[in-house]
């Protein structure tokens, strides 16, 4: 072999998009820990430490509450796949890509999928629901997702997740985006089932989905009349390697779950009510450095994340453009928008490790000389101005 491979130098960015985050620096250490095998004590202790740590993050004394292995995706199809047979019927929220891929693969599972759809960038409301509900015999349950990563959208759960509970069917809730950056109330709301990522407000890289199950989701499994159709995914096995009988099932990514538990130390260690506080701060001076820019917020007012942002992009301007200067001249990443957003918005990401003053007004002073560069009429220095009014309450916002 004569090709010669150079040495790993990935630039070292700062990631304000939509995921990943930027990797606590603990994390990363607690990456270095020596491999130990998936069934060594140590390990185990490691595993039982990660479901207290979750339980405690989701809000939940679910007893299976564990890392599943695979991204957030695997989480969702997991869950998916060992709640519906076939001929199921699913109510799926959709106002965004990713309520478009829960419903996708319910789809692909067999299930019979009544969608409860809004307009892009706006809420799911329980009426769509409930019409939902009306077309269908026997709801199996009802799938939603919390953090809309596609529009910045943060759909409220209780109301829907009692729907679901009047009409016998389970609560499903995609957390990818919300987990550890805003409240997720796995107990209080009743979600029966629920998956997140590693990546985004929990700042470990991706690789894990944290998943919970309720005892109500437990039974309807144990009561499946077929074999969950992924023989990875299924449940039922996996349950017996991260309980006490520790059956192997699959070699568990070992330094993957170590990353995950130092970042769940660092979560617990702020505190959540003050890692939602941070997040909620931050994003109001983003937002309010937007607004002094003449930028816009695309997601419906009142309801929009503050973890996520999408911001409309001006007349005349190459979205695309911008984001390639910020990238090179910066080193900050956003992204671009999907769908129906696709050249039309810019997703922000103010994401657990990245969601920092200092990333506010970086952000803030680079689009300023960017947009103005690119002859955007933009009042200079205002929005530095309206950041740091709104970190000291006097922004009126």
């Amino acid at each position: 072999m004569t090709d010669s491979f150079s040495e790993l130098k990935p630039s070292a960015r700062i990631l304000l998009g939509p995921g990943p985050s930027n990797v606590h620096p603990r994390v990363m250490k607690a990456m270095m820990t020596p491999v130990v095998g998936h069934l060594d004590p140590d390990f185990i202790a490691v595993m039982e430490d990660l479901k207290k740590l979750l339980r405690a993050v989701f809000r939940t004394g679910n007893e299976l509450t564990f890392p599943a292995s695979g991204t957030g995706s695997a989480g969702m199809e997991m869950i998916m796949a060992n709640l519906i047979e076939d001929g199921d019927d699913a109510i799926i929220g959709v106002n965004g890509a990713f309520g478009a891929r829960l419903a996708d693969c319910a789809e692909r599972l067999g299930a019979k999928v009544h969608k409860a759809e809004a307009e892009w960038g706006r809420i799911v409301e329980p009426d769509a629901v409930e019409r939902a509900l009306k077309s269908a015999k026997k709801p199996k349950l009802i799938a939603i997702v919390h953090a809309e990563t596609s529009t910045g959208v943060h759909q409220p759960l209780e109301e829907i997740s009692a729907l679901a509970h009047r009409h016998g069917a389970l609560m499903v809730a995609d957390a990818v985006t919300s987990l550890a950056c805003v409240p997720v109330e796995i107990d209080k709301w009743k979600i029966d089932a629920c998956y997140s990522c590693t990546q985004k407000g929990l700042s470990a890289p991706p690789g894990l989905s944290p998943v919970t199950f309720s005892a109500r989701a437990m039974e309807a499994i144990k009561a499946r009349k077929s074999k969950c159709r992924s023989w990875y995914l299924d449940i039922g096995m996996i349950a017996n390697y991260w309980g006490e009988s520790r059956v192997y099932h699959h070699t568990a990514p070992i330094t993957m779950n170590y990353a995950l538990y130092e970042a769940l130390r660092v979560v617990v260690e702020e505190g959540l009510e003050a890692r939602w506080q941070r997040h909620r701060a931050n994003a109001a001076a983003l937002h309010a450095g937007f607004a002094a820019m003449g930028l816009k917020l695309v997601a419906q007012e009142g309801r929009r994340l503050p973890q996520l942002s999408t911001v409309a992009v001006p007349d005349g301007i190459d979205e695309a453009q911008v984001r390639a200067t910020l990238l090179k001249n910066y080193n900050i990443e956003i992204a671009a928008g999907l769908g129906p957003f696709r050249g039309k918005v810019w997703r922000v990401g103010l994401m657990g490790e990245s969601c920092k003053r200092e990333n506010v007004t970086l952000l803030l002073g680079a689009l300023e000389q960017i947009l103005t560069a690119m002859g955007a009429e933009v009042a200079r220095g205002r929005a530095l101005e309206a950041a740091d009014a709104a970190y000291t309450g006097k922004s009126g916002i």
